[in-house]
């Protein structure tokens, strides 16, 4: 696991999106490049949050196992990543693959912030 820096974290993912829409436009469908208006902070489930960012080759699966998805759900739409929260201890880890995308970090970066918001 790796603990980032929030100042050099936001420096490195706004660097990294707007890096990455050009490469990864055909791994992740359209709707996760739109833009998005954030919760106002008063309706964010955490405002600042400690961020961990573990890789794992196995990311399908842990991921599938931590959300509680079914054999059948998993096997038909499996996880590309996922964030798992908790607000009394305002931290938030993101699993993703060893290999992944600017937008994948993103949105879970999103949920961190924001909890379920699709």
């Amino acid at each position: 696991m790796k603990i980032i820096n929030n100042a050099a974290f936001w420096r490195l993912l706004g660097l990294g999106l707007s890096m990455g829409m050009l490469s990864a436009c055909h791994t992740l469908p359209s709707e996760e490049y739109s833009d998005f208006t954030p919760l106002p902070a008063t309706q964010r489930i955490m405002n600042q949050v400690k961020v961990t960012w573990e890789l794992r080759d196995d990311v399908a699966d842990f991921c599938a196992k931590a959300k509680g998805m079914g054999k059948e759900q998993a096997f038909l739409t499996p996880p590309l990543a996922c964030a798992i929260w908790h607000t009394a201890r305002k931290e938030c880890t993101v699993v993703t693959g060893t290999k992944t995308s600017h937008t994948a970090l993103g949105h879970e970066i999103r949920h961190c912030f924001e909890g379920h918001f699709h």
